[in-house]
This record gives C-alpha cells, sequence and structure tokens, in this order.
C-alpha cells in the first residue's frame, strides 16, 4: 500500500516557512510522503527541513511590489505556475494540500482548487494574509495560528496554534536563568529578513545601559546583510560582546540561552518564545497588513509575559529603560519566562498533523 502524500504550499518568509516545515516534520514521522512547492525565496529557508522532504520550485509572483509593469508581468508568471501545477498534480495526485500562506503558494492551491483535492490552509497571524484572504472560502477550512482569527464570511475556522519546529520542540520549557552577576544572553530578531530599525535602536540601547549591567551582556543580533559591518563596528566600539549574522540558523539554542528576547512580532517568533518561555520585549512591525504584529504580540503582552513597544515609541532610551527593568530584576524575569510557558501551544503541530488526517480521511489509529 503506497505512503499517503502531502503537498504543502510556502514561500515567502520564514514566517511562512517555519510553520510548514514543522508539518512537513511531523507528518514525516507518521508515515506519509511530503513535498514542498515554493519559490526561490522559500527555497532559502529549506535547510532545516528533513532530507526526505521532496522539494519543487513553481514560478509565481506577487501583484502588490513592482509597479505597473510588475503587475503586469505577475500574471503570466502566476498562470504558468498553475499551469504546472495542474500537470503535476494530475500525475501524482496529493491526498491532500495545506498552504500556509504567501504568493509562491498560489500556484499549488489555485491547482488544488481546480482539480477538487483536499485543501486547506494555516493562518500563523490573527488577520489573514492576501493569500489566504483569496482561499479560505474555497477550502474546506482554515487552521488558525492566533484566534480569534478574523475570517470572511463562510470560511470554516479552527484554533491549532502556531506549529514549531523539531529544533524548537526540543529546547521547549527548558530552564531559565535568571539574570544575575555572570554571563547573560540578549537575542535579537528582527523576522528572517531581519529589521533596520532594531538596527538602528537597539546597539545604543544596550550601549546605554548602566556599566554593572553591561559588561555582563553578549548580544545576539540578527541584522540585515547590508546593515551587518555598521551593527557589528558600533557594538565593538563599546566593548560590547556581540555576534551579528544576517540569519540565525541555531535560534532555538540561542532563544534557550538567552535571558531576554528583543523581537518583532511575527507569528513564528512569538510561537517559538512562548514554547520555550523567555521574558520578551516586542516591537510589532508598523507596516503589517492589518497591523497583524500587534495582534500577535497580545498573545504574550496580555499573559504578563512581554512588553510591546510600539514602532513609532521606539527609541534607545525608552528600550534602555525596558531592557533594565527585564534585567535588573531576575524575579520578575522569571515571572516573566513563566508566563510565557503558560501562553504557548506546544501540540500545535500534532493538532494540525491531526487536521491534515481528517481532511484526507486518513486518520491514524
Amino acid at each position: 500500500m503506497s505512503r499517503p502524500y502531502l503537498l504543502i504550499a510556502a514561500g515567502g518568509t520564514g514566517g511562512h516557512m517555519f510553520p510548514a516545515q514543522a508539518l512537513a516534520e511531523a507528518m514525516l514521522n507518521r508515515g506519509w510522503r511530503v513535498r514542498l512547492s515554493t519559490d526561490a525565496r522559500g527555497a532559502r529557508y529549506t535547510g532545516g527541513y528533513p532530507h526526505s522532504t521532496e522539494i519543487t520550485q513553481v514560478s509565481s509572483a506577487t501583484f502588490a511590489r513592482g509597479g505597473a509593469l510588475g503587475k503586469l508581468a505577475a500574471a503570466p508568471r502566476i498562470a504558468g505556475g498553475v499551469a504546472r501545477m495542474v500537470w503535476q498534480l494530475t500525475r501524482d495526485r496529493p491526498d491532500a494540500v495545506v498552504g500556509f500562506g504567501g504568493y509562491p503558494s498560489i500556484p499549488a492551491l489555485a491547482a488544488a482548487t481546480l482539480l477538487k483535492l483536499p485543501r486547506m490552509i494555516h493562518e500563523q497571524n490573527g488577520v489573514l494574509g492576501r493569500v489566504n484572504q483569496v482561499f479560505a472560502t474555497r477550502v474546506a477550512g482554515v487552521a488558525c495560528g492566533v484566534w480569534p482569527t478574523d475570517l470572511p464570511e463562510g470560511a470554516e475556522g479552527a484554533h491549532v496554534g502556531n506549529p514549531v519546529r523539531a529544533a524548537v520542540m526540543e529546547r521547549a520549557g527548558a530552564p531559565y536563568i535568571p539574570p544575575g552577576d555572570y554571563p547573560m544572553s540578549v537575542l535579537v530578531m528582527g523576522g528572517s529578513q531581519g529589521a533596520r530599525i532594531l538596527s538602528d535602536v537597539v546597539p545604543p540601547a544596550i550601549a546605554a545601559l548602566p556599566e554593572p549591567l553591561r559588561r555582563h551582556l553578549r548580544v545576539s543580533h540578527q541584522a540585515r546583510e547590508e546593515d551587518g559591518d555598521r551593527v557589528a563596528g558600533f557594538y565593538a566600539e563599546h566593548g560590547i560582546d556581540a555576534d551579528v549574522q544576517p540569519f540565525f540558523r541555531d535560534v532555538p539554542r540561542r532563544m534557550s540561552e538567552a535571558q531576554l528576547v528583543i523581537s518583532r512580532a511575527g507569528a513564528s517568533s512569538i510561537a517559538d518564545i512562548a514554547v520555550i518561555g523567555r521574558p520578551a520585549i516586542l516591537v510589532p512591525y508598523a507596516a503589517a497588513a492589518g497591523d497583524h504584529q500587534t495582534a500577535n504580540a497580545r498573545m504574550l503582552t496580555q499573559a504578563d509575559a512581554a512588553v510591546m513597544i510600539p514602532e513609532r515609541a521606539l527609541d534607545a532610551d525608552a528600550l534602555t529603560e525596558q531592557i533594565a527593568a527585564v534585567l535588573g530584576n531576575p524575579d520578575a524575569a522569571v515571572q516573566m519566562a513563566h508566563a510565557a510557558l503558560s501562553a504557548g501551544t506546544p501540540d500545535a503541530t500534532e493538532r494540525l498533523a491531526a487536521f491534515v488526517e481528517a481532511l484526507a480521511g486518513k486518520e491514524s489509529a
């Protein structure tokens, strides 16, 4: 008997690719064959995927960028990608298709719709992304990472939480070492593509900390490639031990060793912080569609696990004050770490995997 076959469609950023990776890992462990459909941009995030995941790159495009000429060129690229996927799925028919958003998921979801295959989407944020908005009423269900999620009329939603990768689950609930008179770690994440505002504000905020606190710090700072030398140079000039990279492949380890996380409020970052359990200072991306990062951040701020600073209010002085408040108060930091754990959904991956098997009519015994 052949193994059941799952096609996952995702791309664009780590926010789509990481939960897709978590589902791929779970379904492979359940004996499924798994293929990922993405584009060249999404393929950059496949380094951590299990080797047995089949990866297909397909052409797609977005109408949201590139001006008039870019929009004109998008339609034939998408149509070509859809045609290719229809051909592939006709020859190799999946038992289920799951989209995670991002425009690279359009060809697979459109082809699955045309062929009337069992299909669903997972939405990581409390506000549907553009692609998921299009398909929400054309799939069997929407698995929601945040609840409640604003769904269009006619869409069926269920709360499953945001899946985290196996590497994150291995660190789930890792013991938290409170701040103290010894080396402490701060992890700075601007999402999978970095964030210029964090590169502008975090280094001077850390440099302005009281010397007895600052001298114990080591910083892992994810900065965009074009900002990396500038950020690393600032830390070096101020005698701060810092590792500055455009992308950390070992975020779970660094997060589990951190006394504090300073981060954007992307859904995957929030899920990782909650599952591992760390105090956080969150700076939601102001231009996020529907202000969904502010909605994401509420899960931790309402649990008293994080402090949220709106982008418009972020400056070095405000951030220095909040960093000092966490690292200068070990008892409060411990309480924040425990509160983060209480807000997480560590079984989100298994919930989503069960949803997929029910969709395909192949529930595990």
